[in-house]
């Protein structure tokens, strides 16, 4: 008797080959057939129709403190993710010394936007070792979870204050050495930094990491040799990365005999810039290192409440009540000044705003929400900037600005898309960036798989079912070294998505106030995804996560297998 049989599904098992019709049987958490499947089963999923996949795998999150009160990593788990890898950019919330818990909760509030009431929320951190921090969060989660221990949190167990402003000396960096070997030993998937520009702690001072000297790094990552199953994640620059930086990624890798993967290759970028950062890969490879870049698979969108009262001579418009704000705009005067001053705005180019069209409506109590300005206008036969006066302000409705707009060349248009997947199929580019659970009232990327399914895959046609879920699943699984997860196999872990092609998609983000505290978020709900199964057990039915919670927390070494250097061509 089997746990579970998956019949008639179109199998698509991560490797990039050709789907099949097949039936999937599941019993003691592990896939234990995929074909004509004619033993008896628990539980029947009717799959006739739909695609069968392995569960999404999300390398960049910081679900490190949410997993305390949201076993669900929500919104992740309705788009299909199954695994999330957290403790990204140097940022990790153990190990901690006596009276750090203060200091990463304020680090983290500022430089990942994560409210101090959700760091609070699953209880006192209570843990120091690394080891104790992934006894607390086992048991009890929908998904699978792993984490990297954290550059910047290291440093401040090591040098206190001086963490923020000083190198570090032998003894010092001695001592974080031994910290990251005891965080690998207990479990920790490997080591991640930072050198991104602009990163402030809660003192607003530079978080530690952006004050260490490149032979730090490269002392640090070198520890991860003698830790099976490990891996390098990194923050270079924000922006072009320079020289030094190329060559301190390569040091890295080799000193870790492990790959690399930086963030963040996003959709800010022009062609021209992507081939300059995807040189990093290019100089790697000639030193016998591997780098490759995290690219965000989406356009950006960042929620602002700046956008309107930012216009010149709207600000005390924008002050008024709702009657106020309609009077004004249908008063002849008013409304000449408004338009000048959003045509001002518009034609200088100022911050973002270089295309008011790609701005999309955020409100979730709007009948506009998810749409662009630009869409709406060609709907109404009107510009932009009517939308903004005619829709928009009177309501006071929430914006996301959406940040191609920097290149519009690269925005929404067939050649911007087209641009933008030809990168994805780059080998020295990864899929993935969502910072799921950071961020959490500007932007909302933890939809990622429904949004490349949906407008990538069906609307565009830019990738095959097969390329897109490989992107998604064995690719970046088996960069991590994920044992047994990432493909559609016999004997392999049954963490397993079942979507209508013919529908997914994502829901717009909407924000709601559901974090410990009262704090917003901006969540998205998924389309077409019928169900979401971990370890055989189904955490997701029609978009809706179920109360299972058959997940569990992943350490190196036991549940991931070692990627070195000698081992990277089969990834590529």
């Amino acid at each position: 008797m089997l746990d579970l049989i998956i019949r008639g599904g179109r199998v698509v098992d991560g490797t990039g080959a050709p789907s099949r019709v097949a039936d999937v049987g599941v019993s003691d958490g592990r896939i234990v057939a995929v074909g004509v499947v004619t033993d008896e089963s628990t539980r029947v999923i009717d799959a006739t129709g739909m695609v069968v996949c392995p569960g999404f795998v999300d390398i960049h999150t910081h679900y490190d403190a949410q997993l305390l009160w949201d076993p669900t990593a929500s919104p992740s788990v309705q788009h299909g993710v199954t695994t999330v890898i957290g403790g990204n950019c140097g940022f990790s919330i153990a190990p901690l010394g006596p009276g750090d818990d203060e200091y990463v909760q304020s680090m983290m509030a500022v430089v990942e936007g994560i409210p101090r009431g959700a760091l609070e929320g699953g209880g006192a951190w209570t843990w120091h070792s690394f080891a104790e921090y992934l006894d607390r969060v086992d048991g009890g989660l929908s998904v699978n979870a792993g984490f990297l221990v954290g550059h910047s949190t290291v440093r401040r167990v090591a040098m206190g204050a001086a963490a923020s402003s000083e190198r570090a000396d032998p003894e010092q960096l001695a001592a974080m050495a031994r910290l990251v070997g005891e965080s690998l030993a207990g479990g920790a998937l490997g080591f991640s930094s930072s050198l991104g520009e602009g990163h402030l702690d809660g003192d607003h001072h530079p978080v530690p990491s952006s004050c260490a000297g490149p032979e730090e790094f490269v002392a640090l990552a070198g520890v991860l040799r003698d830790h099976p199953g490990t891996t390098l994640e990194f923050i270079p620059s924000i922006g072009p990365i320079p020289e030094e930086r190329v060559e301190l990624m390569a040091d890295m890798s080799l000193a870790a005999d492990r790959p690399l993967n930086w963030n963040l290759l996003g959709s800010l970028s022009s062609e021209e810039i992507w081939e300059e950062q995807l040189r990093a890969s290019d100089v790697a490879a000639a030193r016998g290192a591997h780098v490759v870049a995290l690219a965000l698979p989406d356009m950006m969108r960042m929620r602002s409440n700046t956008i309107l009262p930012g216009l010149p001579g709207w600000r005390d418009v924008m002050a008024l009540d709702e009657v106020g704000r309609r009077a004004a705009v249908a008063d002849p005067e008013t409304r000449a000044r408004l338009r000048a001053g959003a045509a001002k705005v518009a034609e200088r180019a100022i911050g973002v705003l270089t295309d008011f069209s790609l701005v999309e409506v955020a409100d979730p109590g709007s009948a506009w929400v998810g749409r662009s300005l630009g869409s709406i206008a060609d709907e109404r036969g009107t510009d932009v900037i009517d939308v903004l006066l005619d829709v928009v302000l009177p309501h006071d409705l929430t914006l996301y600005v959406v940040l191609p707009s920097l290149t519009p060349s690269l925005g929404r248009s067939d050649e911007g898309w087209a641009a933008r997947v030809a990168v994805w199929k780059d080998p020295r580019v990864l899929l993935g960036g969502s910072d799921a659970g950071a961020h959490l009232d500007l932007m909302c990327h933890a939809n990622y798989p429904t949004r490349v399914l949906g407008e990538v895959v069906r609307e565009r046609g830019l990738l095959t079912v097969e390329e897109a879920v490989s992107m998604m699943t064995d690719r970046p699984a088996r960069h991590y070294g994920l044992r047994h997860r990432g493909r559609l196999e016999e004997g392999w872990h049954a963490d397993l998505v079942v979507f209508d092609p013919d529908r997914v998609d994502s829901e717009p983000a909407r924000l709601v106030a559901d974090m410990p505290g009262g704090g917003e978020r901006l969540v998205a709900g998924s389309v077409g995804v019928a169900h979401v199964v971990v370890a055989g057990t189904e955490v997701v039915t029609d978009g809706v996560a179920t109360v299972a919670r058959p997940g569990r927390v992943l350490r190196s070494g036991d549940d991931t297998e070692t990627v070195s250097l000698a081992d990277i061509r089969h990834l590529v």
